[in-house]
């Protein structure tokens, strides 16, 4: 149940999130056309923003993507750690045998 509602949840925030991304893209379109006039100054801001919504959403995957492989990388070191406390104990009971 809980996978559903994170489901839900993010497909009506990709979903507000695209809504928001048109509309600021509308917005921007009509400020340049009343200001300025230029197709070149509208499609070039157009494409700057395009740009920067495509590097925003690359840089949340791979900052998953990271946070994925520090856990992984914690759960190595955890069983790394227990090896090494293990590895103690035996040298501990060859040594008692030795005697």
């Amino acid at each position: 149940m809980a996978s559903a509602t994170s489901s839900s949840a993010r497909h009506l925030f990709d979903e507000s999130k695209k809504r928001l991304c048109a509309r600021v893209g509308v917005n921007v379109i009509i400020w340049v056309v009343r200001g300025s006039k230029s197709n070149e100054i509208m499609h070039q801001t157009l494409k700057n923003f395009t740009q920067v919504d495509v590097v925003s959403d690359y840089s949340h995957q791979n900052l998953q993507k990271m946070t994925l492989i520090l856990q992984h990388v914690g759960y190595q070191y955890d069983v790394m750690q227990d090896s090494v406390n293990h590895l103690d104990y035996l040298k501990e009971q060859v040594t008692a045998m030795e005697r």
